[in-house]
């Protein structure tokens, strides 16, 4: 079974308290659990230690960012523990530099991760529709997908050498919201990823 890092991102506001996001993380915790994981939580609003969160990083198999997309990317509360846990873990916990060398300055810029094994899987809620992205007569994202629009979280993870397992969002739920739905979804979508045999669940 593997050990899994869940990452509760949510930036609490009045009109938008991080109640999915708290169902979502709670949901995969219990979940896991059941299935014979062994998993941590930490909901970066409460705080946090940047030391134990590099500790849990190195320790986890999977690493899963359960956070709210709020203009176009990860909220800044939720940055700002990116800025100082992926900071203190730049002394080759998580990585050892950038990946590129003396006898290569150019090249091979953010390959120099050490979590090389570890999995990553977003899981965003979003107010825009799922019909806003991939395609490309919609004007705003214009064929845009939600993984496109989260690339940097995306390269974060590279930057330290992990790759991904499939995202999983939901969406328009600040105007149109299908909870119920979404829920189902997201049960059904940590069935698929971490069925017996997959990576994931090793």
């Amino acid at each position: 079974m593997s050990k899994i890092l869940i990452l509760n991102g949510a930036q609490p506001y009045g009109f938008a308290p991080g109640k999915l996001n708290a169902t979502l993380t709670e949901r995969a915790k219990d979940w896991l659990t059941q299935q014979g994981h062994e998993v941590r939580v930490t909901t970066v609003a409460e705080g946090y230690d940047p030391e134990a969160e590099v500790e849990s990083h190195v320790w986890a198999d999977v690493v899963i960012l359960q956070f709210p997309v709020n203009w176009m990317g990860a909220p800044w509360s939720f940055k700002k523990y990116m800025d100082e846990v992926y900071t203190a873990g730049m002394d080759g916990r998580l990585c050892a530099g950038d990946g590129r060398t003396a006898d290569a300055p150019k090249a091979n810029y953010g390959m120099g991760g050490s979590l090389t094994g570890t999995r990553y899987m977003l899981s965003a809620t979003l107010n825009a529709p799922a019909e806003a992205f991939d395609d490309p007569t919609e004007p705003f994202f214009e064929g845009l997908s939600m993984d496109d629009l989260l690339r940097p979280l995306h390269l974060n993870a590279k930057f330290f050498g992990m790759s991904p397992l499939p995202s999983f969002g939901a969406f328009d739920v600040m105007k149109n919201a299908e909870i119920d739905a979404d829920i189902a979804r997201f049960d059904r979508h940590l069935a698929s990823v971490f069925a017996p045999g997959n990576a994931a669940a090793a």
